[in-house]
């Protein structure tokens, strides 16, 4: 393949003709490998993180030969995987199972614990959490830096990119690094996985529902929620978060998704048995992982990325056998008629969530 360099997305613009994009969408582009819905990611490419469409690509010697950069729009670990891969193509294909729970780990923050590779890939993804933390802004944060993503990640990619492939071949090299972390992880799976939480599932919609203690690492959280879309979180004192998950922002090719749904009106039901002063509130389908949960000063974008150990989370007057039963109601009734599938469109998605409730006789 030809050897490429990495080209910041402004500059990438200039150049898309000869430009590989991964995770993102370049008008023009040589080549796009990403899973955003309706990415022009050609089929044999195409994979549940952008990550996974690049080393499909890369197995098959399937880039361009007029290609000379790759560029993305933001910085996050599948993108970034994507974008280290092409550059350093040799590596990658040596270690391409790894990386590959690595972007999936990072994007959908699900980790399968039995997997030969599971430790690895989570060390791998907190040394990248730590040093973003420690050296730049935080996921979503460039805003608040009155920067733009697509040209402030530039300064993410340079330092990660020569940085990270010496971490990928022995990560104990970065212990200091990703262990605390690390070991915070570790802890809260254990506690998913004890008698402390119950985990139960609604195949039929798609929605896991976990009750446990206390607010938890994603990474832990969403480890028993692969194949599942949505999750309700209930923690002790009547504590809820109900979560779409990424996987369904992008397309996903492993399985069938169903599409989201405007959550307004299960807002209005929920607020209409809230006895306290706060209100339910949810962001609309477009968000890449709307959250419904009782509002305080209203939650940024960072902070709604962030762990739910890490914000706020207030008691609701409504019992939690009543949250359940509220929500696994409402997607039951309004999923009834609506069949899986795959590449749904927003088009699609948003007229599905108009479709009338049929008639009751």
């Amino acid at each position: 393949m030809p050897a490429l360099t990495f080209l910041p997305f402004a500059q990438a613009r200039r150049a898309a003709a000869s430009t590989v994009v991964v995770d993102s969408l370049l008008p023009g582009a040589a080549l796009t490998l990403a899973h955003w819905r309706g990415a022009p990611t050609p089929a044999p490419w195409q994979d549940d993180t952008s990550a996974g469409s690049v080393l499909r690509a890369l197995l098959a010697d399937a880039i361009p030969k007029s290609a000379r950069y790759v560029t993305a729009n933001h910085f996050d670990i599948d993108g970034f995987v994507g974008v280290w891969s092409l550059l350093n193509p040799r590596q990658a294909r040596q270690h391409e199972p790894l990386l590959r729970l690595v972007a999936t780990l990072g994007d959908f923050r699900e980790l399968d614990w039995q997997h030969p590779l599971a430790d690895t890939a989570l060390q791998l993804v907190c040394w990248f959490n730590a040093q973003e933390q420690a050296l730049f802004y935080p996921p979503f944060g460039a805003p608040a830096l009155r920067r733009r993503e697509d040209e402030a990640s530039a300064e993410k990619f340079n330092w990660f990119l020569p940085a990270f492939g010496s971490v990928l071949e022995n990560p104990a090299r970065a212990r200091a690094v990703w262990e605390p972390e690390y070991e915070r992880v570790r802890q809260a799976a254990a506690v998913m996985q004890s008698a402390a939480t119950e985990v139960r599932r609604y195949p039929e919609i798609g929605l896991v529902v976990v009750h446990t203690p206390e607010p938890l690492p994603y990474y832990a959280l969403f480890g028993p929620t692969a194949g599942y879309d949505m999750v309700l979180s209930c923690y002790r004192g009547q504590r809820y978060e109900f979560e779409y998950k990424y996987t369904t922002w992008i397309d996903l090719e492993i399985r069938s998704t169903r599409p989201r749904l405007p959550l307004d009106d299960l807002v209005t039901m929920l607020n209409a048995q809230e006895t306290t002063a706060r209100r339910w509130t949810a962001e609309p389908v477009t968000d890449t992982g709307p959250l419904l949960r009782l509002a305080g000063k209203g939650l940024s974008k960072v902070q709604r990325y962030a762990d739910p150990d890490q914000r706020p989370i207030y008691a609701s007057s409504i019992a939690p056998e009543v949250v359940e039963r509220e929500i696994v109601r409402f997607f039951q009734q309004r999923y009834a008629h609506i069949t899986p599938r795959r590449n749904w469109t927003w088009e699609q998605i948003r007229a599905a969530g108009k479709m009338e409730l049929p008639s009751v006789t």
